[in-house]
């Protein structure tokens, strides 16, 4: 994995961990940086601002960057006093921020990245053999969100299917594991795809909607016990060897691990749910320096060239994540065929559906 530059520190606060990970390098080495942006940023953005590439970068347009890691949901929580901005993971706990913070004009969205679910080869072989996946690429194929529902609202375990006796680490109950969606951005839009798919393909959005959703709802958050807060500890999890069979992660998170290659790449399967949500990264600014730095993560070729090779969709041009993951196509659906994105709820609605969910 690319070298995290700068202190760890670990800061426990309001139920979500805050931590810092990122510092920016000292002006003899970074040559031009004159401008200190202080951030928060969700915890799958932590190794993009690591980057020393990145923060040289950033230097030559005169930024230094001081970021900390909190879930998405999690920094409503928090003071935000003095920092220039915040960074969650997709527009609805950034249109929440905005408006605690009063914050006007477009809200920059320099890059995006669909939810994926990562397996190992034998798991995807069982799917694929009980109608539940499609394999249609070597490395890869397509969840059927139906089917999986189904399976979830019956209480299916692995044992009940065919081919499962054969792999030990099948057993219990079949789910994808994900983090808590009460501060956790890519938990809540798990949540948002699963009730527009048990919505009858729409968008959860009045009390019926939610009534009529929420014991499914239950079923997949609560079958998983005790969840992570951060996207980056499951995956991690998963890439160790330690995580569960099935474990829902961002798209980017995989690309940049095929461009770094390794080891646990090599049993490894990506399935895309063919009703999916996607995580826009949406950088909510609190000072004028923040908007500067987010316009510029949108338009700086150097910067989009830097977001890509850490997995991230650049906004509007999907002819550069195209090129750069050219030799991962029997694990990446590049062009996104067969997947749907799901519409998100509402900030309230979404937390309504978080919090009924963990019960």
């Amino acid at each position: 994995m690319r070298r995290i530059a700068g202190i760890v520190l670990a800061v426990l606060l309001i139920g979500g961990v805050v931590a810092a990970v990122v510092a920016g390098r000292d002006n003899e080495e970074t040559g031009a940086a004159t401008k200190t942006v202080r951030m928060v940023i969700g915890s799958e953005k932590a190794q993009f601002f690591a980057d020393p590439e990145v923060v040289k970068a950033l230097a030559a347009k005169g930024y230094t960057v001081r970021a900390e890691t909190s879930g998405s949901w999690a920094m409503e929580e928090l003071d935000l006093k003095g920092y220039d901005l915040a960074f969650p993971s997709s527009q609805a706990p950034a249109d929440e921020l905005a408006d605690k913070y009063g914050v006007r004009g477009p809200l920059p969205r320099p890059f995006y990245s669909p939810l994926v679910v990562v397996t190992h080869r034998s798991t995807a072989a069982v799917l694929a053999a009980n109608g539940l996946v499609t394999l249609d690429r070597s490395r890869g194929g397509t969840l059927r969100m139906d089917a999986y529902l189904d399976a979830a609202r019956a209480g299916r375990t692995w044992q009940q299917l065919k081919g499962a006796d054969r792999h030990t680490e099948l057993t219990g109950t079949l789910y994808i594991a994900t983090t808590d969606p009460e501060t956790s951005n890519s938990g809540a839009l798990y949540l948002a795809a699963t009730s527009y798919v048990a919505n009858g393909d729409r968008v959860v959005s009045s009390d019926a909607d939610l009534d009529r959703t929420a014991p499914l709802l239950r079923k997949l958050v609560q079958v998983q016990g005790a969840q992570k807060s951060s996207s980056d500890a499951t995956f991690r999890d998963f890439t160790s060897g330690v995580g569960e069979p099935l474990v829902l992660a961002y798209e980017s998170q995989v690309a940049a691990l095929l461009g770094e290659g390794g080891d646990t790449v090599s049993d490894l399967v990506v399935l895309y749910p063919d009703t999916t949500a996607t995580s826009d990264h949406t950088v909510v600014p609190l000072t004028d320096t923040g908007r500067e730095l987010g316009e510029l993560l949108s338009t700086d070729p150097k910067l989009r060239q830097l977001a890509v090779r850490h997995g991230f969709r650049p906004q509007g041009a999907s002819a550069e994540f195209t090129r750069a993951t050219e030799a991962h196509t029997a694990y990446l659906n590049q062009r996104l065929t067969g997947v749907r994105q799901a519409p998100v709820p509402t900030s309230g609605v979404l937390r309504r559906m978080a919090v009924g969910a963990r019960g």
